[in-house]
């Protein structure tokens, strides 16, 4: 059996930066739950920062790689560098994936550390952009499939697919 690493708040637990969680009740979630699939990660958390804590963004012009080759930063609403426990925090991640042999996430879109689709630009005035968070960079570099929250039945797919294909 596969299992699924999946970003924490999306399981309703109140660990965003807000302090909230956001609860998905679709139908692929519920039945990995069901059959004991799901691992749980706040790489933000895991990376030691607080809850809740100030927004934070990949600043401008940079990208999640170049954050993590050491030329770019996350930087806080506050100005201040939280770079660290974000690759920390990925890492962690990373690492409970390899753990459990897992192959595909499902992580919180927009996120500096999992949006999958996209970030945000880096001037904290909520304007969108194409890119990816610094987990879900390092995970998909590790060969990982990370899919958001507005992709279960993809996810799910997925995943009924590597197990046909591992039944052969």
């Amino acid at each position: 059996m596969h299992h699924v690493l999946i970003s924490s708040c999306l399981l309703g637990n109140p660990v965003r930066y807000d302090g909230r969680g956001v609860t998905h009740n679709d139908a692929v979630l519920a039945r990995w739950l069901r059959e004991g699939r799901v691992v749980s990660v706040c790489p933000e958390v895991a990376g030691g920062m607080p809850i809740p804590r100030p927004p934070a963004e990949i600043e401008p012009g940079r990208s999640a790689a170049s954050v993590l080759a050491g030329n770019g930063r996350v930087v806080a609403v506050t100005g201040d560098d939280v770079t660290t426990p974000f690759v920390h925090g990925a890492r962690q991640a990373l690492a409970a994936a390899q753990t459990h042999g897992i192959r595909i996430a499902v992580l919180k879109e927009g996120s500096p550390s999992c949006g999958s689709g996209y970030v945000y630009d880096g001037h904290f005035a909520g304007r969108r952009q194409p890119g990816v968070g610094v987990t879900a960079e390092l995970l998909r570099e590790a060969g990982l499939y990370v899919f958001s929250e507005h992709q279960w039945a993809e996810a799910g797919a997925f995943l009924a697919q590597l197990e046909a294909d591992d039944a052969r």
